[in-house]
């Protein structure tokens, strides 16, 4: 079976490459990961039969990337290494979630490769419960593209809008669509993004300024957006009151 280590300590990586090698019917994958998003990629391109993944990383941590992972066509088994304490590994355990706790050690490496399962919605439903919530929060946002999933990180996100039954993010480098409701993005996204209108939602410290045209009608302006969007009169107040905070 191949498996993709992913890990942001190159020293952590080669130990485990140093352990599976010891182990029978395990090969690791050549291409190697230190952030969840290119564990993303990675998986895309190789689809590997397991994931050993770190939960702490830059860029995007291991939680997130399992999300994206585990919706895939055909996603691989996903082994966590974690450091967190007893409880939690026998919370993780009985959920059937498979975990390794630093420093890992070759008996415990071998007893998790061979029972390794898919990590399933019921059990990331139940990571979104448990775990802290700055381990889990989400930072991108994930995008089906012809080229596979296309993360774009909230930073660089600036108003998203609707039309039918989908959502075009537009960003700093273009736009990609996404099917997630607008209701749920203003519900993920509260802090950082505000409704303008009830297709539009837009990015609170990207608000510029407000104009109105010789109808009356408001338009909200946003950096690095050289077009106005459209704010219906009921946001209005609310919009102006975000202005004086800014």
């Amino acid at each position: 079976m191949n498996v993709l280590i992913v890990d942001d300590e190159p020293l952590a990586r080669e130990r485990l490459r140093h352990l599976i090698a010891r182990i029978d019917n395990f090969m690791v994958l050549e291409h190697e990961a230190s952030n969840g998003r290119d564990a993303i990629d990675l998986c895309t391109q190789l689809q590997p039969d397991i994931v050993l993944m770190d939960i702490r990383m830059p860029v995007m941590g291991g939680l997130e990337a399992a999300k994206y992972i585990s919706n895939m066509e055909r996603p691989p088994a996903i082994i966590f290494c974690t450091a967190y304490d007893s409880h939690a590994l026998e919370a993780f355990d009985a959920q059937a979630v498979g975990y390794l706790l630093k420093p890992i050690r070759l008996e415990d490496l071998t007893m998790a490769l061979q029972r390794a399962s898919r990590l399933n919605r019921l059990q990331m439903a139940w990571l979104d419960v448990q775990l802290p919530e700055q381990q889990h929060e989400k930072e991108h946002i994930a995008a089906k593209t012809l080229r596979g999933i296309e993360l774009v990180p909230l930073n660089d996100i600036l108003y998203f809008m609707a039309d039918n039954k989908y959502v075009t993010v537009h960003h700093r480098h273009g736009e990609v669509l996404i099917d997630d409701p607008l209701k749920v993005l203003e519900e993920d996204h509260t802090h950082d993004f505000v409704r303008i209108h009830r297709n539009a939602l837009v990015r609170r410290d990207a608000i510029e300024s407000l104009s109105r045209n010789d109808k009356g009608h408001c338009f909200l302006h946003l950096k690095e957006v050289p077009e106005p969007l459209s704010i219906s009169r009921r946001h209005v107040p609310l919009i102006k009151k975000i202005m004086q905070s800014l």
